[in-house]
């Protein structure tokens, strides 16, 4: 057993900083004596070095030392034989106890995406060969391609993680928010849930999710209730939480904020959906509630954004805009993705007078999440403005909440007969949405709506049935306080 041995064994074992303080000395020694290791032997140690600094996140460390070790690997591919080692008593073949190459770029591309250097995790990953890509690979493809706005390699890669992991559900989620169908995705499933007991339920979750990623949130919640009054996936925590976040884009809050509750007294330790459930007990006034529930997530990570976006709720409705600015802040620093962190900042910042700073960080919101617009106050174009971005939004996707919102702002400029035509397809959509069909019956009671007086059109919102104790609004104010649940911070 030579010095190479006792360095691999050790990193096996995860005596990272072990290997670190030993392969760093021997790799002196090697740059003394070029002669001391063999090719073989100088590539693991690189690699088992940059792994010990990846494990100390010294990612740009660790980069540079897994780019010097294909280098070495390069080198040892024209090597035709291994040179003798002084420092071998008993020698291990070449083709032995090698780290993997592919293992080595992966581990590059991880610490791009710690560095949010994205590109270049792209670059590496495309590098290997399509057929020696490990479903990991692909996963981590399929995400940087989203991510980057390139979906068709991403539903590439995903559907490869599940031609080769039948069972990956993330990836699943992956292809139905790219809007690849419901159907297709099950038919990749299909054989497994045929051969393996008790997966009965999978074409279920695959058709209750692809409901949720096509924003038909009735559909979605009906058929996940379904699944979670099944015996087996009763108090299913992920499924709860599903159903929170539902509730809470449907405008159902009491309903989000139960399922919410039910969700983190089953996981005490649950962080997901947590700056969601945050928010909804800010807006209900339960500040104290809300610091404790930041406090308790801070115990249990402050590597995530929910505790500051909670933290931030907590500042924002104690009307502590410049500490709210700086949690918000803080909560996009570790997730860019966090549209309840860009809803605080821009509220923060809408409320501190820099509306337009503001503004940019409620488009990026809305890039991510259509469903959850919000109102641009102190802008003169409001109602323009919302219905660019609802154009925008159902472009990419079919949402009954998003058509009617439409609807209501197309007869806010006097556009009724396309009012008209928004209102019909989102009760398409949801026979159910009383909206939708007081906006449309509204619109049929008027005879002449172009010779409508500002007076009627006032009556006809505060009418509305939501927030219909606003006091001294105007009809702009009312129209967009009518939609609040979709803004996020107000």
């Amino acid at each position: 057993m030579n010095v190479i041995d006792h360095v691999r064994d050790m990193a096996a074992a995860g005596l990272h900083s072990n290997v670190r303080l030993l392969s760093s000395l021997l790799l002196t020694m090697s740059n003394n004596n070029p002669e001391l290791f063999s090719p073989s032997q100088k590539y693991q140690l690189l690699v088992y070095h940059a792994d010990s600094l990846f494990h100390d996140k010294e990612y740009r460390n660790a980069v540079s030392k897994y780019t010097m070790a294909l280098q070495q690997k390069k080198a040892l591919s024209k090597t035709s034989k291994v040179r003798p080692s002084t420092g071998n008593s008993t020698s291990t073949p070449q083709s032995q106890c090698l780290p993997s190459e592919i293992e080595v770029k992966y581990k590059m591309a991880e610490c791009y995406t710690m560095l949010k250097q994205d590109k270049d995790a792209i670059a590496i990953l495309d590098g290997i060969p399509s057929r020696q890509r490990t479903p990991k690979i692909n996963m981590m493809l399929a995400n940087l391609y989203k991510k980057a706005g390139q979906e068709r390699p991403s539903v590439t890669s995903y559907k490869e993680v599940l031609r080769q992991c039948p069972l990956a559900l993330d990836a699943i989620l992956g292809l139905l928010s790219l809007s690849v169908k419901g159907a297709e995705v099950a038919s990749m499933t299909m054989n497994v849930i045929q051969t393996v007991p008790n997966l009965d339920w999978l074409s279920v979750w695959i058709k209750a999710y692809a409901f949720v990623h096509t924003g038909d949130n009735s559909r979605a919640i009906n058929t996940i209730c379904s699944l979670e009054k099944k015996s087996l996936l009763r108090d299913n925590v992920d499924l709860l939480g599903s159903l929170a976040d539902l509730y809470f884009r449907a405008g159902d809050n009491k309903n989000a904020v139960l399922k919410f509750e039910q969700a983190q007294m089953l996981d005490p330790y649950l962080i997901k959906g947590m700056d969601v459930y945050g928010y909804l007990l800010a807006r209900e006034g339960r500040l104290e509630d809300v610091e404790n529930l930041g406090c308790r997530l801070f115990n249990i990570s402050d590597q995530h954004a929910e505790p500051w976006v909670v933290s931030g709720c907590h500042s924002f409705y104690s009307k502590r805009y410049s500490r709210a600015l700086y949690l918000g802040a803080k909560a996009i620093q570790l997730n860019s993705n966090s549209v309840q962190a860009l809803l605080l900042k821009g509220a923060a910042l809408r409320n501190m007078g820099r509306v337009q700073e503001a503004i940019i960080h409620f488009r990026e919101a809305i890039r991510l999440a259509p469903c959850r617009l919000d109102c641009y106050e102190g802008r003169e174009q409001k109602y323009e403005d919302g219905i660019a971005l609802l154009r925008n939004a159902l472009a990419n996707q079919s949402d009954c909440v998003l058509h009617r919102i439409l609807g209501d702002f197309l007869v806010a400029v006097n556009e009724y007969q396309e009012a008209m035509d928004q209102y019909s397809i989102a009760l398409s959509l949801d026979p159910n949405d009383q909206k939708s069909l007081e906006g449309m019956q509204k619109m049929e009671k008027e005879e002449s709506p172009t010779d409508a007086t500002q007076e009627e059109d006032v009556d006809d919102m505060e009418g509305s049935g939501e927030e219909g104790d606003l006091e001294g609004s105007d009809s702009e104010a009312a129209q967009w306080a009518d939609q609040e649940q979709w803004f996020g911070m107000q």
